[in-house]
């Protein structure tokens, strides 16, 4: 659901993180090592969370402030929420605005704009996601300022020039007409139409089809900034080499004064629930001479909020959320079908899909699709030993700290944390609640929210060599896609 552009967000802080010690090997006679043994973790690692500096422009703007001083570099982050949720009967609307942002400010056209980046060794993106807008500054401390006058005018002053306006029309037009060519496009957009229903905010593409994306022009982008670019929902997070003190006159100087004279888009609400098999669906889309299948397998996702959310994250890491996971493990390094496969759950604050994916030789179609069901089933029904349990909590667990080590991770970390209104504090109680899953918990949410029996199953390939295998399996009901019912 994210846009082409690249998102950093943050909003609150942490300023020390414990690194994970990890013992030397094991040391035998006259100081030799023993490699034969791995060696063994130290302690986990702890989480400490520093306070948290809050403040408000004279606008009502919230600011928050994470001081980070080993490095003279700034990172500043402006969100506003809306995002494609926005797009309402226009799908790709509020992807080609956010596009439109960096294309021309102020007096600057894109070229200027960037030269100007460059001179200050700065760098600003600006991109939309399912439920909020980024425009995002990484600058070094003593070109902050002139670097904030830039970022302004990309934020509060695009021109959206009819002229930019029809030459990324015709340069997305082009990308969308591309994805015939792309299997794995094509597959992922035809999972997220079957699984979420017309009328939900996840059924379309976020960059939009060919039908909205040539209607766009110059008045509507312009017109769509003005009630979604609002002051009341947007929020400051910086982190880097600056106080307070420093901080709050800058951005009061180049954003106080931001008004919005026009009602606000309204968010619409959600109304339409994710498609819920009884039994296993398959769909094929023929791809005549492809060398590779596409295949997706999901079903619906889960909270965010659910309880379950650490038990979740640990069972998807035996599954397939990692390199030495079971899915990767089997039919990647055992069988040879594919260079990689992986499984996720696709946190939103609108719950998204748990989804495997993966390309596959096509003489192997059926038997990588066989692989995916059995280890579905295995991990239903059969507990996780006592080691691969304890590799997979300890995977995720101590990751943890190396989350946030630069300023853009920290943001990226923090954007996520104020997406889903979660505290700061969660990240540290994460932890320990990873450590504690055990056996019978992976195995009750594997049983619960990863349905062998009632998955959806996509796969992109050339059907005159991979349908009847397919259909030999016996898996479910097969429906044969039109590639212009998936791509419009």
């Amino acid at each position: 659901m994210m846009s082409t552009s690249r998102l950093v967000a943050c909003c609150c802080a942490i300023a020390a993180i414990a690194v994970p010690v990890v013992a030397h090997a094991q040391a035998g006679p006259a100081g030799t090592v023993d490699r034969s043994r791995p060696p063994a973790l130290g302690k986990t690692p702890v989480l400490h969370l520093p306070r948290v500096e809050r403040a408000t422009l004279p606008n009502g703007v919230g600011v928050q402030l994470v001081g980070q001083h080993e490095v003279p570099l700034v990172q500043v982050t402006l969100v506003v929420q809306g995002g494609t949720r926005l797009d309402g009967r226009t799908p790709g609307l509020s992807s080609f605005t956010a596009r439109m942002l960096t294309e021309g400010a102020g007096t600057r056209d894109a070229n200027a704009l960037q030269s100007e980046l460059a001179f200050l060794g700065a760098q600003l993106n600006a991109g939309a996601a399912a439920d909020y807008f980024v425009v995002s500054l990484n600058v070094p401390k003593r070109s902050l300022g002139a670097a904030l006058d830039l970022m302004a005018d990309v934020a509060l002053h695009p021109s959206f020039r009819a002229a930019d306006v029809h030459k990324q029309r015709d340069l997305l037009l082009a990308q969308v007409l591309q994805r015939k060519d792309q299997p794995t496009q094509v597959a992922a957009i035809a999972f997220d139409r079957l699984m979420f229903p017309e009328g939900h905010p996840y059924h379309n593409p976020s960059s939009g089809d060919s039908a909205t994306i040539a209607a766009l022009d110059s008045a509507t982008v312009r017109g769509f900034y003005g009630s979604a670019f609002v002051p009341s929902r947007a929020t400051f997070t910086v982190v880097g080499d600056i106080t307070a003190g420093e901080l709050r006159p800058l951005l009061a100087k180049r954003f106080g004064t931001w008004k919005s004279g026009v009602t606000p888009a309204a968010i619409a609400p959600v109304t339409v629930p994710a498609t819920a098999n009884e039994q296993v669906k398959v769909y094929l889309l023929d791809k005549p001479g492809a060398a590779q299948s596409v295949i997706y397998v999901g079903a619906p996702g889960v909270d965010r909020h659910s309880p379950d959310y650490p038990a979740l994250t640990v069972m998807n890491t035996i599954l397939g959320g990692s390199f030495s996971s079971r899915l990767n493990a089997n039919l990647r390094e055992t069988k040879g079908y594919t260079y990689g496969i992986s499984s996720n759950f696709r946190w939103s604050p609108i719950p998204g899909p748990f989804v495997i994916s993966s390309s596959v030789r096509t003489n192997v179609t059926d038997s990588s699709l066989v692989e995916v069901f059995r280890e579905l089933r295995t991990i239903r029904d059969t507990p996780v030993d006592t080691t691969e349990l304890a590799r997979a909590r300890n995977y995720v667990a101590l990751a943890l700290p190396a989350r946030f080590e630069l300023n853009t991770q920290i943001a990226s970390q923090l954007v996520t944390l104020g997406t889903f209104d979660l505290p700061l504090a969660s990240v540290a109680e994460l932890g320990p609640r990873l450590l504690a899953v055990t056996a019978a918990d992976v195995q009750r949410v594997a049983r619960r929210y990863v349905p062998a029996d009632k998955m959806t199953v996509v796969v992109v390939g050339d059907l005159a060599k991979i349908r009847a295998g397919i259909e030999a399996l016996r898996l479910g009901e097969i429906t044969l896609l039109g590639l212009s019912t998936v791509l419009r």
